[in-house]
This record gives C-alpha cells, structure tokens and sequence, in this order.
C-alpha cells in the first residue's frame, strides 16, 4: 500500500468523477495498483487544457480518498479506473509549495527549482509523512477539530457554569462544503436558496 496524488481536473480530459472514480491510461498502472486500500490525495494544476486561455487552475491539493480497488476500462483499451471511496474535500486548499517548502519533495530540483517533468506526472507515490502533513493543512482550522467552549462569566441569577469541551470529526466542515455544493446552497426540505 503506497500514499499517492492523483491530477484531476474541474472538467477532466479523463472520465473522472472524483468523489467516485479515477481514469488514467495503463502507464500508470503499477503506481495506482500499489494504492490500493490506502489514500491519496486529489491534486488541481494550473493548466486545465490546451493555449493560454487554459492557464488559471487552483495549483493546489484539495481533497483525499480512499483507493477502493483498480479496474479495466471494458470500453478503452490500456485505460484503467480507480474505484474511489471515503472521499473528503479540503477545507482549505493547499498550494503545492509555499515559498521555498515543496510539500511534495519529489517536485524539487536539487538547485531550488520545480522538476516540471515530474509535475506533469498525473499519478505520483506520495511519501507517508507528506501526505500526512498536506492532510493536516488542508483540513486545519482557526478552530481546530477540538473545539474549546469558554464557560459564561457568573452572572447574579446562577452560579458558575463548568468548563465544557466539545469534540467533533475534522471531516464536518468539509462534508458541509461537499453538500452545499451537491445542492447548490438549497435546502432540501423548504428549496430556499442560500446566498450568503
């Protein structure tokens, strides 16, 4: 089982549906097949076609899942799918560097600079340690998963109220940005459009 990115785009030159799928053609079969029942993370470029008017993708990870199983393509030869399960966006998007720091080392020249070939790679093994570290950015907070409540100053009408400590999963806020965006900020029960 191996950590890995895999390059997706909003409107892929593949048949991927990244909540469910990933299409890649057979040359990146042994990477893929090595993430089986691990994770891996979703990666946008910055080209999403072909000219300049293509240029102007996010150039960030945004989002993880879980490598179900590797499958045939039955309607195109040497081309393959990645069954996807658990998949999590981001909360925060995260750049694939920030300043000098490379999150995925592999990227790095050794004299500073981004090893473009290796960036035009649509699936990469991901060392563990990165892959945890690009998770905990994307999924950071200003208010952390743990989630402190201060007690209410002792008011005239009651004592002092104790200390309560609230504990929820990191994945709401982005499940939350998941379904608002499957629903188009409606609510299902009422159809009342949110707009703010």
């Amino acid at each position: 089982m191996a950590n890995a990115v895999f390059t997706t785009q909003p409107v892929p030159a593949y048949d991927d549906l990244p909540e469910l799928r990933y299409h890649f053609p057979g040359r990146y079969l042994r990477q893929a097949e090595q993430t089986v029942g691990d994770w891996i993370l979703y990666y946008e470029p910055r080209r999403q076609g072909v000219g300049r008017a293509a240029i102007g993708g996010r150039q960030s990870y945004f989002a993880t899942a879980r490598v179900d199983r590797v499958e045939s393509d039955p309607e195109r030869s040497d081309h393959y799918y990645a069954r996807i399960a658990d998949y999590l966006e981001f909360t925060n998007p995260v750049p694939f560097k920030s300043g000098d720091t490379y999150y995925e080392s592999g990227l790095r020249k050794v004299d500073g600079s981004t090893n473009s070939g290796k960036f035009g790679w649509n699936l990469r093994l991901l060392p563990a340690e990165e892959y945890r570290l690009i998770c905990s950015l994307g999924f950071a907070d200003p208010l952390p998963g743990s989630v402190q409540l201060a007690a209410e100053e002792p008011s005239e009408y009651a004592g002092a109220r104790p200390l309560q400590f609230l504990q929820r999963p990191f994945r709401d806020a982005a499940f939350t940005r998941v379904a608002q965006k499957a629903y188009h900020n409606t609510c299902a029960l009422t159809g009342l459009r949110l707009v703010n």
